[in-house]
């Protein structure tokens, strides 16, 4: 393969969206791979739409995924170039001034039509094989409003002659445009690209995915907090299979084994809980290798959380928030889902202070001997107090006290430290708890148990 030439043309309409970032990304694996050109190419013909704030915005969402251009373009410099295109195909009388009878107040009297030859045209595409298309439907055309204002399809496909663009691979609902420009590119003397058109990325419901799915924007999982890493390989894999078990990859294992003859035909279907788990796995890598540290979505999370509940958060309840996060795994996760499960936890109504409970809370299923319970709270808290301050972690909580609890009824023993703990049916388990906690505040906890079951 000679050196190929892709673009990504997005228009500066909107903010960048998940889709368009996984064209850009496919582009671009398919350009490293294979020691070729990337090109960004702005169509910002539509200057009523178009946005400089949008430019911006697709600009950088791009590079804080990684996907860097090569070389950049915007067809708003690019004016009299298509005015020479047009002024060629009208005197060949590939295209011509038509009259036309205005529909509505406003409308143009005069558009530059593309004289269609009203024949059948076909391409190979990489992805879907072979397309046909009878182009007599599509009547002739309108290219152009006028010698200054070119229209998508003109615009598009002198650019891609202009460029050199060897492959164009752009989502599937642009197949319907391929024979306009087949037929344009005949006209101009320009060679045809290959095509690969690749699929659609669906809500849940096989719908095309839109605002009323949820976040479509780069930027929106920017803000919730995912890494770009994740965001990078999880699109890579909507539509396509890299035909091993390899689920977590890294941007220059993606471009190494990138291949367009493995991406597949059918609707690729975005799942977010899919995306928070390869977050998470990304994560943790950049943890195991010291690039990040855990602590500082945490930190963030816990500024979010003073925010949504209006109250203070002291030293102390900061730091039983950061044990809570690393003992649940929690801090793996993004800064949205983190004062999520803070909030969803209970965690703010009984960690701070000590929680109110009735002493019956305290019976472990149908058991009604409180005598028993009390012994079951001083013996736990005997082991604890024990246990020093260095090894009071989840692990040697557990190591501590599970003989005993073997011994006398897992239930029996564990479930009323639990609640002594939290005074909750539903928490963390007793081990995490004390550990985040910790010793003084965990047999404090205790005792206050104890002399519940003593009225």
């Amino acid at each position: 393969m000679n050196e190929p030439r892709v673009r990504v043309a997005p228009s500066p309409t909107g903010n960048l969206h998940i889709g368009t970032a996984r064209t850009a990304l496919f582009n671009f694996l398919f350009a490293k791979k294979n020691s070729g050109r990337f090109i960004l190419r702005i169509e910002d013909t539509d200057k009523e739409r178009s946005k400089s704030e949008f430019e911006e915005n697709i600009r950088n969402g791009l590079n804080w995924l990684g996907i860097i251009e090569d070389e950049f373009y915007k067809q708003s410099d690019r004016s009299e170039i298509y005015k020479r295109y047009l002024k060629k195909l009208l005197d060949s009388g590939s295209a011509y001034v038509s009259k036309e009878k205005p529909k509505e107040e406003g409308d143009r009297e005069e558009v530059i039509r593309f004289k269609n030859p009203n024949t059948s045209i076909s391409f190979d595409d990489i992805v879907r094989g072979v397309v046909k298309f009878d182009t007599t439907e599509l009547g002739d055309f309108v290219i152009a409003k006028s010698l200054e204002e070119p229209l998508y399809h003109l615009a598009v496909v002198v650019d891609d002659h202009e460029m050199g663009i060897s492959h164009i691979i752009r989502g599937e609902d642009h197949i319907s445009n391929t024979p306009r420009q087949l037929l344009i590119q005949v006209a101009i003397g320009a060679k045809h690209p290959l095509y690969a058109h690749i699929p659609l990325i669906l809500a849940k419901d096989r719908s095309r995915l839109s605002k009323r799915h949820g976040a479509v924007s780069v930027e929106e999982y920017k803000k919730i907090g995912y890494l770009p890493e994740a965001v990078i390989n999880y699109i890579a894999l909507l539509g396509w299979n890299p035909g091993t078990e390899q689920e977590i990859f890294s941007l220059e294992e993606l471009i190494g084994a990138f291949d367009l003859n493995k991406v597949q035909k059918g609707g690729a279907v975005f799942d977010e809980e899919k995306l928070k788990w390869i977050n998470g796995e990304h994560k943790k890598r950049l943890i195991d290798s010291g690039k990040i540290d855990p602590d500082t979505d945490t930190f963030e999370a816990i500024n979010t959380l003073k925010n949504e509940i209006g109250s203070k958060i002291n030293k102390d309840d900061e730091d039983k928030i950061m044990r809570l996060l690393k003992v649940s795994g929690a801090n793996k996760s993004t800064v949205t889902e983190q004062v999520v499960f803070i909030k969803e936890s209970g965690f703010m109504d009984y960690v701070p202070k000590q929680p109110g409970y009735e002493k019956e809370k305290l019976l472990w299923k149908k058991e009604k001997d409180f005598d028993n319970i009390k012994r079951h709270i001083n013996k736990m808290k005997e082991i604890l107090y024990e246990l020093p301050e260095e090894k009071f972690t989840s692990d040697d909580i557990k190591d501590a006290v599970w003989d005993y609890a073997s011994k006398e009824g897992t239930g029996s023993v564990l479930w009323p430290f639990r609640v002594a703990l939290s005074g909750r049916d539903k928490s963390p388990d007793p081990f995490s708890l004390a550990e985040i906690l910790g010793k003084e505040e965990t047999i404090k906890r205790l005792i206050f148990a104890d002399n519940k079951l003593k009225k």
